[in-house]
């Protein structure tokens, strides 16, 4: 299982093969002393919620980044293991007021995002779930709408 990514706090992130396409993966995390963990859309978008409650001028900042900047740059993956494509480390900067609001530090966010998204357009070249569903965040849904979509099979 190779990591692709440690965070400053130590959250190992990894990716394993997956069975939908040929570059397909899936998307692991493991905090430091705890066990693995597949990272959902809903995990995500309630994070967002917890931090838009705490400072959502900010928050829109940062789903203005995620739509823009990863949703909207990022392309499939042609290798196992995907690598990361548009991250930097410079980008968590200007959102590090947010880390005080939800569970995430906005460093994994940030590549948690885009390795979903990748593995989203390796999958579903045109598929648009998280592409809509950080828009209906951004343009400020309501809770139920967002979570039905997120949670939809």
């Amino acid at each position: 299982m190779p990591v692709i990514y440690t965070t400053a706090k130590g959250v190992e992130i990894e990716v394993l093969p997956g069975k939908k396409s040929r570059y397909d993966f899936i998307v692991k995390y493991r905090e430091p002393g705890k066990r693995w963990r597949t990272p959902k859309h809903i995990h995500l978008i309630v994070d967002l919620f917890a931090k838009r409650g705490g400072n959502p001028t900010l928050t829109n900042l940062l789903l203005d980044h995620i739509i823009n900047n990863l949703i909207m740059q990022v392309h499939p993956s042609t290798t196992f293991p995907p690598s990361l494509q548009i991250f930097s480390p410079s980008h968590i900067y200007p959102f590090s007021d947010l880390e005080q609001y939800g569970e995430y530090s906005i460093e994994f966010l940030l590549v948690i995002v885009e390795l979903i998204m990748i593995q989203e357009k390796t999958n579903y070249p045109d598929g648009d779930l998280n592409l809509r569903l950080f828009q209906m965040l951004r343009d400020g849904a309501d809770i139920f709408s967002i979570v039905s979509m997120a949670t939809f099979r």
